[in-house]
């Protein structure tokens, strides 16, 4: 059912994005994946890798300008859209306060990441939903899904992750509201919550530390790959009944504080 479908993947150059835009290509999927512009070398290899049905553009989801010129190329490349699948966000780690050098969490690292991360998210929804509605509908009347990124933060968020856990609790949130929203015009939006994922931010740790946050998830007992994700992201624009939810996708895993 993916064949012949157009889809818009931010943070399309690696990680969940980048599994992603390789699962959809492989099921016949057109996409344009976008990620930052420091990106671009990985974009490049991508696009070379899965051939002329991938094209990566630089965006910057905060930007209007940046999103506005994707949409516009996703448009004069393929001629719609019908799926939108936000991977793009950044983290942070830092306690809310510091007792041992009386330093609190910079208000500028807050909120930064909400603005990445929320903002950003809402800002690539808001832009996107307009070319989505030009599409005709199907049988059930829809137009277009959207696939947002959450994480298991968002429940279970550790010491040191206010931010994140705020920005992706914020996700979750606007999920059911976005979903009634566009509920008029044909467009289903669900949310991922995915746990502990071969990512490169956790590429970038020790074997040591990989091993154990491993050995915290129930079963299996591993960390989770992008193609799973990518998995479960087909599975909701393939399902048109999954719609104003939230998936964990975390191998039971409960993060301890």
């Amino acid at each position: 059912m993916m064949k012949g479908l157009v889809a818009l993947v931010t943070g399309g150059a690696s990680g969940l994005g980048r599994g992603t835009v390789e699962r959809f290509a492989k099921q016949g999927a057109r996409i344009i994946a976008a990620d930052l512009k420091s990106s671009q070398e990985q974009g490049e290899d991508l696009v070379k890798s899965l051939g002329p049905d991938v094209i990566f553009t630089p965006m910057d989801v905060t930007s209007t300008e940046d999103v506005e010129k994707a949409l516009e190329l996703t448009k004069k490349s393929f001629g719609k859209l019908d799926v939108l699948v936000n991977c793009a966000g950044i983290a942070s780690a830092f306690k809310v306060y510091n007792f041992n050098k009386k330093v609190p969490h910079e208000l500028d690292t807050f909120a930064r990441v909400l603005h990445v991360n929320t903002t950003g998210t809402f800002n690539v929804i808001r832009l996107s939903v307009g070319l989505m509605g030009d599409n005709t509908p199907n049988a059930d009347g829809q137009r277009g899904v959207i696939i947002n990124t959450a994480s298991v933060a968002a429940f279970d968020g550790q010491v040191g992750q206010a931010a994140y856990s705020a920005s992706k609790g914020a996700i979750v949130g606007m999920t059911l509201p976005l979903a009634r929203d566009l509920s008029t015009h044909g467009i289903r939006v669900c949310t991922i919550a995915p746990g502990l994922f071969d990512t490169p931010l956790l590429k970038s740790l020790p074997e040591k530390v990989r091993n154990f946050l491993a050995k915290s998830i129930p079963f299996p007992q591993r960390l989770g790959n992008p193609e799973e994700f990518a998995q479960l992201a087909q599975a909701i624009v393939e399902n048109p009944l999954l719609n104003g939810e939230t998936i964990r996708l975390d191998g039971a895993l409960r993060m301890q504080p």
